[in-house]
């Protein structure tokens, strides 16, 4: 395949990104036309793409090979069973779907159809956590032991965006999730391992009566890695520095200190225990769907669903990742209903 044709399903602030990196960025790939949300059709225009009035007949069209879910999760699993289809290749924002069952059927239905479905985890493409994830691939601080991430954000922000969108205040997935996927995915990820068993308190504790803005879980893996997370949005006027995408990673020898807007540190015995800088993020705009060095790891998404259409291979993020990153969300807020740790897979009937 020469070119992998996509088209763009949603209107919004992600469509735009995807849009600009499909029409500007990728290699390989041709941005065909756009359906969905009240902007597709000035979203089309902007790109000079076809604006198709509705979903169906986007998915039609013989010059689409591919699909690019940019809308809510709630929607997600149907849209991703009439792509499937339609034989389209699926590219899924994140989180995958509300249920570890949507996943599931998701799944099952690009199986069936023989089609690609990836799913979006930009954090594992932002240059810091690409760095830091191959110094422990290449065993620079030994097996990963133990991690604590944290993501923290103000209420003055988190609140008003929650209220814009009507599906954050969904108390089974809602914000909590479309953040926390992230947190989960990073975590499951830098530690090498499925998880286990989750302990988790999710709650709220501002006046602004939303639900789950805050998380403290303790992760316990596989390979005997146990993992902390912290997560807040509600904090009061500001936030700590460098705490949007924060992770530090303790090893067998040595130690890794992160986040993935500002820097990546490490401590090893070959630098007598002494941090050192290893690269620094440039500056981004996390708001701007346009900022060119925010592009680069929904660059490096879109390169990478791409290229494994056109070669024939695995995604990178596959179904069973963004389904593990699920799971992990549906864990935490069973185990904070329950007071009790919950221990993975889950079982039928809870997921």
């Amino acid at each position: 395949m020469d070119s992998v044709r996509i088209g763009m399903i949603g209107s919004g602030f992600m469509a735009h990104t995807y849009s600009e990196v499909v029409a500007n960025y990728a290699q390989g790939g041709t941005l065909v036309a756009i359906a969905g949300g009240s902007r597709a059709g000035g979203l089309a225009g902007r790109y000079g793409v076809v604006h198709e009035p509705s979903i169906a007949r986007l998915l039609a069209r013989d010059d689409v090979d591919a699909v690019v879910l940019a809308g809510p999760e709630t929607v997600r699993l149907a849209q991703t069973h009439l792509a499937a289809a339609a034989g389209k290749h699926v590219l899924a924002e994140k989180p995958m779907a509300t249920s570890v069952a949507e996943c599931d059927a998701m799944i099952a239905a690009c199986d069936a159809a023989g089609v690609r479905l990836m799913i979006v985890q930009t954090q594992r493409f932002r240059g810091v956590h690409q760095r830091a994830k191959q110094l422990i691939d290449d065993g620079q601080i030994g097996a990963v032991k133990q991690l604590r991430l944290w993501s923290l954000f103000p209420e003055d922000w988190s609140v008003p965006v929650v209220r814009s969108r009507p599906w954050y205040a969904d108390p089974e997935a809602g914000l909590f999730m479309s953040q926390c996927a992230h947190n989960f995915d990073l975590m499951r990820w830098l530690a090498g391992s499925e998880a286990r068993r989750v302990f988790a308190n999710v709650t709220s504790h501002g006046t602004h009566g939303l639900p789950n803005l805050s998380t403290v879980a303790i992760v316990e893996f596989a390979n005997g890695a146990v993992g902390q997370l912290w997560v807040s949005l509600e904090l009061p006027g500001a936030t700590y520095p460098d705490s949007q995408f924060r992770s530090q990673v303790v090893g067998e020898r040595g130690l890794l200190d992160f986040d993935g807007y500002t820097h990546l540190d490490m401590s090893s015995p070959e630098s007598n225990g002494e941090w050192r800088r290893i690269w620094t993020q440039p500056p981004l705009d996390p708001m701007n769907p346009l900022d060119p060095v925010r592009l680069g790891s929904f660059t490096g998404q879109v390169q990478g669903f791409i290229d494994c259409i056109r070669e024939g291979r695995p995604p990178v993020v596959t179904g069973a990742d963004g389904r593990a990153a699920v799971e992990l969300c549906q864990a935490a807020l069973l185990s904070a209903r329950t007071g009790q740790a919950v221990d993975l897979p889950l079982a039928m009937g809870t997921a």
